[in-house]
């Protein structure tokens, strides 16, 4: 059967709504890091040309990939509001986006949800050398299946990338994502997390280009 595409990214920039930019007053080191945002997810996310939902409010806001009760839903900047202030700011800028995205799906029959997002090479002194990772639930046969028609399409275009499976994180790991499974079926719904090395990215020159281009190459033929 025949999917529909959607593509989300939730942390497509580090912008500081009027409101909260006290709280983040000389910090703008911190949210322009990897930490604030995923650099060039957005960039890539629109290369597909599907139905596109995202976010450019920095995730050390409020992160929209994470549920509601997650220790990293705030960050050190906002962990410390009281329970008003995290009321009304889960309202404004996080439960707005994860229900749009749930419509999205609702208005469909059958969805392929593609979440895009970038990764930093170093993370705690521990060095990630996979290109590119393809995050899905391998109890959910159907994205375990295009998950590997993705891989083999994409080195065979790419036999220079390393190309891993859940990682650098677990597909199952809390994520919008995992929300989104456990709310529809798997006949409803398969959803996958796109995760690209930004030493792969190295700014606007043909090289990162090329990278895009070949990852939604390799995508369209694993969705046939």
């Amino acid at each position: 059967m025949k999917r529909d595409l959607i593509v989300t990214c939730e942390h497509g920039g580090f912008r500081v709504p009027a409101a909260y930019r006290s709280l983040f007053r000389g910090r703008g080191a911190v949210l322009s890091s990897h930490r604030g945002w995923d650099p060039g997810a957005l960039e890539l996310a629109r290369r597909f040309r599907a139905p596109l939902l995202f976010s450019t409010t920095t995730r050390l806001l409020v992160e929209l990939n994470r549920s509601p009760g997650h220790p990293r839903l705030f960050s050190e900047f906002t962990r410390d509001l009281d329970a008003a202030a995290k009321t009304r700011l889960i309202a404004r800028h996080y439960l707005p986006y994860r229900a749009a995205v749930e419509s999205a799906v609702r208005a469909r029959r059958s969805v392929l949800h593609l979440s895009s997002h970038s990764f930093t090479p170093v993370l705690d002194g521990e060095v990630r050398r996979m290109d590119v990772g393809l995050l899905y639930d391998p109890a959910r046969r159907g994205e375990a299946a295009f998950c590997a028609r993705w891989r083999a399409a994409l080195l065979r275009l790419r036999p220079d990338l390393v190309v891993a499976r859940n990682a650098p994180y677990r597909g199952t790991a809390d994520g919008l994502v995992t929300h989104l499974r456990r709310t529809f079926g798997e006949s409803r719904y398969l959803g996958i997390e796109l995760e690209v090395n930004q030493k792969r990215m190295g700014g606007a020159g043909g090289p990162w280009r090329a990278l895009q281009r070949d990852l939604v190459a390799s995508f369209r033929t694993a969705a046939g």
